[in-house]
């Protein structure tokens, strides 16, 4: 876990080399990134669900933690050679998001859209709340359809 953070902090920090870097590296930063939205979606989650007590501070955070990732570009992240025809048992991002990065930018613009409209509510309730997650897990949802194989 420490690995893939350090990775993704490392990429997020010189998004202008991460095209240098051998495709490994670059897939773990990838999930590493990937892996800090779910580390924030999952208790947000639990929030909505009722299974962890609504916590308007901690729903407030995780969705500023949301927000911030969206603000950033992940498409350094997907160089040409790092899908899972490239790198078999290492990720399940298909060859598909390179043939098709604009509705990929497309696709994560609408997320970092609905993270930001889930940041303005996230501590005002859990129903508001938990409405506005939705939306930001539907935006999830469309990217994993098209672009990620359920399996290594």
């Amino acid at each position: 876990m420490r690995k893939l953070l350090l990775a993704a902090a490392a990429a997020a920090a010189l998004p202008g080399t991460a095209f240098a870097q051998d495709p490994s590296d670059l897939v773990d930063a990838r999930q590493g990134f990937f892996t800090l939205m779910g580390l924030n979606i999952g208790p947000l989650a639990g929030m909505a669900r009722g299974e962890i007590d609504y916590d308007a501070a901690r729903a407030a955070t995780h969705a500023a933690n949301l927000a911030a990732l969206g603000s950033y570009n992940p498409m350094a992240l997907f160089a040409p050679g790092t899908s899972n025809a490239d790198l078999p048992g290492e990720t399940r991002a298909l060859p598909a998001i390179w043939e098709n990065t604009d509705d990929v930018g497309a696709k994560f613009a609408a997320y970092a859209e609905a993270a930001q409209a889930l940041a303005a509510v996230a501590g005002d309730g859990r129903a508001e709340m938990g409405a506005a997650l939705g939306a930001v897990g539907q935006t999830c949802q469309a990217c994993h359809d098209d672009y990620r194989a359920e399996d290594f």
